[in-house]
């Protein structure tokens, strides 16, 4: 995996892009001088642990036959500082599905990749405890 990075805009403004050409603007927080440009790192991490949980769960529910007619996540996170850094601490997700399937298999899922599948999740749960919850709509 390689990624490219270059400022593209005074002072913090970055734009990555992966090996396929896909680009992301990333920016810091006015309180530190930022623009509100692109998302923080931080957040990013977020967003990729719901990325990658859900795909995890999305093809777990396919591999089972079930379609799903809405999708979608919310994740609540908290950092602490260590030392010098401020590091996620608690980690709450709340998917909402909406399909005709039965709750085990959802939670099924879930528990999959969390525990399971996700690399962002298997990486995160070393200084942060996650928690999730779900509803079938």
């Amino acid at each position: 995996m390689k990624i490219k990075l270059k400022r593209v805009g005074t002072p913090y403004v970055l734009e990555t892009e992966n090996e396929t050409g896909n680009k992301i603007t990333i920016d810091a927080s006015p309180e530190i001088g930022g623009s509100n440009r692109g998302p923080r790192p931080m957040e990013l991490l977020i967003m990729g642990l719901a990325g990658c949980s859900s795909i995890d769960v999305i093809m777990i529910l396919q591999k089972h036959k079930i379609e799903i007619a809405d999708y979608s996540v919310e994740v609540d996170a908290e950092r602490e500082k260590v030392d010098q850094v401020s590091l996620f601490s608690k980690i709450h997700m709340k998917f909402k599905v909406k399909g005709a399937f039965e709750t085990e298999q959802v939670k099924r899922a879930i528990d999959l990749s969390l525990e399971k599948y996700c690399s962002v999740a298997k990486t995160l749960e070393k200084t942060a405890s996650i928690t999730y919850e779900f509803e079938i709509v």
